[in-house]
């Protein structure tokens, strides 16, 4: 498997952990009984763990258009140096996304999140 569907793999898998941090952040605070039922009425999730949620949310969005760059380079056959940079720019910097975002460091977590933003823009210039 080529280095960028490697990289797509854990991507996704990071996806699947931040998942599971921000449900386990909302059950701190609101408990499972509250989660597992309909959710009308749940009271909001704050700090930390609202914070994980939106950068899974994050995660999410950004995911989309990673896979999509990725296997149009793979089906395309132009996978290469420039779009396994991109695709380490991009995982790399999301890895290091969560916990500056959970932890709270706003204008480091807008760098990060420009970081893996170059990564997705290197891979989609390198596909036109």
């Amino acid at each position: 498997m080529s280095t960028d569907l490697t990289l797509l793999v854990w991507a996704v898998a990071l996806t699947l952990v931040q998942s599971v941090i921000a449900v386990l952040g909302a059950q701190m605070q609101v408990g499972l009984p509250a989660l597992a039922g309909n959710r009308e009425n749940l009271p909001p999730i704050t700090g930390w763990a609202d914070r994980a949620a939106r950068a899974h949310r994050n995660m999410l969005e950004n995911l989309v258009l990673f896979a999509a760059l990725v296997l149009v380079a793979h089906v395309a056959g132009k996978a290469n140096g420039v779009t396994i940079l991109g695709s380490e720019l991009f995982f790399w910097a999301r890895l290091v996304y969560v916990p500056v975002f959970v932890i709270g460091i706003p204008w480091v977590r807008t760098g990060v999140w420009g970081v893996s933003v170059v990564g997705l823009v290197l891979i989609f210039v390198d596909l036109l």
